[in-house]
């Protein structure tokens, strides 16, 4: 069943049908529960938005001498879920989680993780780094701070900010690391940091397509 909305809802995005809409009318028509449409409308996209963040998508060695602005809760979450075994990588080559997570929540694995994302930026060895938090995010203070802690402890020259609005901060910087679609579409190049920090210590999302084949074989008849 989620193989079959998948190809339908494929068809409707590449023939310009508006996402939400789309989805809506995917998902009720097989019925899919909430955990099946957060799916698709994380990790599906039409054609022409696959072939536009290709084009963006940075290396870890295109990083190197770059400025690059960072969606601080963003790359948590992911590495986060990542890390719980929630995260996917999706049709334009991002790594997302599922989590259903709204605001970051503080918890005690918080200062290990971001200790990967900064350690992982070290070998990059971008020009500067700006982390962006919004500040109306509980704890959003003590993960500034962990941050502007641990970037000289690991020599990478930058700083971390609370604002009001990440997305609106990102969008003026050339490259950016985020999942996020409406910051994506306003920039010119992209980075997959946490999908980077994962892969430094052996972790590897499920791809979207093996999950739809696994799907599939299980709801194949013997």
């Amino acid at each position: 069943m989620l193989v079959e909305a998948y190809r339908d809802l494929k068809y409707l995005l590449n023939r310009g049908y508006r996402k939400s809409v789309a989805l809506n009318f995917v998902a009720n028509h097989y019925r899919l529960g909430k955990g099946e449409r957060h799916l698709l409308a994380r990790c599906v996209f039409p054609d022409s938005w696959i072939e536009e963040v290709k084009r963006k998508l940075l290396s870890p060695e295109d990083v190197r001498d770059r400025t690059l602005g960072v969606d601080g809760f963003n790359v948590l979450i992911t590495l986060e879920s990542l890390l719980d075994g929630k995260a996917i990588l999706c049709e334009d080559g991002l790594v997302r989680d599922l989590k259903y997570q709204g605001k970051y929540r503080l918890y005690q694995g918080t200062a290990e993780n971001l200790r990967l994302i900064i350690s992982a930026l070290s070998e990059l060895s971008p020009e500067r780094v700006a982390f962006f938090y919004g500040k109306n995010n509980p704890g959003s203070g003590v993960v500034r701070a962990l941050t502007d802690e641990l970037l000289p402890k690991f020599g990478v020259p930058g700083e971390a900010r609370l604002v009001k609005s990440p997305d609106y901060e990102l969008k003026a910087f050339e490259a950016v690391a985020t999942a996020d679609v409406g910051v994506i579409e306003k920039v010119e190049c992209v980075f997959d940091l946490a999908r980077f920090a994962g892969d430094r210590i052996g972790l590897k999302p499920i791809s979207l397509h093996d999950l739809l084949v696994s799907r599939s074989l299980t709801s194949s008849p013997p």
